[in-house]
């Protein structure tokens, strides 16, 4: 019996030596959004990859509300790296609009990884977000980010919500309603296709509305982090020609107190393998380092800004 408690003890105190030996591993809390969004997917994607290419480093991916309830983990350092709407992350360093008197810090910008596009979808007898004057129109959610992007793209046409009957629903809801003829558009702001809108199109005949030039020029002077974006024709059905829109970007922003070297290499091994990160998940395809830069309007953390530099896109 004191043979087996001594090996015991002896094996115990090998694993326990192992375990310690694997001290020098990294484990980053990610934070994403709900298990069944793309936020939580692509993470899960990218978090694989990061964590092969990059020595010693292992993700830890949690479920979360989403882009202002992941601004404020990373503040509060629960977590040290999340995914977020990049109009949603500078209201809350600025202190306006979903964060209205309350600038958040502790966290900066890593990379802006895909487009989140802001479609405008209608009823066929509508072709203009000009025509929405009077209309029924869903605007997302009281308080959600794509109420905030309805406000801000109707103003760049001279309207206010006072221009509009306002309906709050979600994307699902939305489509639901237009097809039931209790609203005549719906903003909705994701990735494209969507597939709300795909099941919309399949049963009624959609319009999706353009923002022109002029009109998306006015908006990004006045709000830095929209971007242009065309949806390609045949994204739905019906619509057989591209759409000019604007779009969001889903971003990386990551704690401060990082360190530089670290976030030099997320970075860096995020772009460099885009297209394995493609192959497992479709929105990989969109990775572009020009296309990251430009669509961030917060600081950047510092080892981001010197991949960004190194490569190039960044003077």
């Amino acid at each position: 019996m004191k043979k087996n408690l001594g090996f015991l003890m002896s094996m115990v105190l090998m694993v326990s030596l192992v375990i310690s030996g694997c001290g020098g591993k990294t484990t980053l809390k990610m934070a994403t959004g709900g298990t069944t969004g793309t936020y939580y997917a692509y993470s899960g994607t990218v978090s694989q990859i990061l964590s092969q290419k990059i020595n010693n480093l292992n993700f830890n991916v949690q479920s979360t509300g989403a882009s202002k309830a992941n601004i404020y983990l990373v503040s509060d350092e629960e977590a040290d790296i999340a995914i977020v709407q990049n109009d949603v992350m500078y209201y809350a360093y600025n202190g306006i609009d979903l964060f209205e008197g309350e600038k958040v810090s502790g966290f900066s910008a890593m990379a802006g990884v895909y487009a989140e596009v802001c479609q405008v979808v209608a009823k066929s007898g509508i072709t203009s977000i000009e025509d929405l004057r009077g209309k029924r129109v869903s605007v997302g959610d009281v308080g959600s980010g794509v109420e905030f992007n309805a406000r801000q793209i109707l103003e760049a046409y001279g309207m206010t919500f006072d221009d509009i009957v306002v309906s709050n629903l979600s994307f699902g809801d939305s489509a639901t309603a237009l097809k039931d003829d209790k609203i005549d558009a719906f903003f909705c702001v994701a990735g494209a296709p969507t597939t709300a809108i795909v099941e919309l199109a399949t049963s009624n005949q959609i319009n999706l509305l353009e923002v022109d030039d002029e009109h998306a020029a006015k908006l990004i002077e006045k709000y830095p982090f929209y971007t242009k974006f065309s949806v390609p024709g045949g994204s739905y059905k019906g619509v057989d020609n591209e759409v000019q829109t604007v779009a969001v970007v889903a971003t990386y922003i990551v704690s401060d107190s990082l360190s530089e070297d670290l976030v030099y290499n997320m970075t860096k091994a995020l772009f460099e393998n885009a297209e394995e990160i493609a192959k497992a998940h479709p929105k990989g395809a969109e990775l572009d380092p020009a296309y990251s830069v430009s669509s961030i309007s917060i600081p950047l953390h510092p080892g981001a800004e010197k991949y960004y530099k190194e490569i190039g896109v960044l003077k």
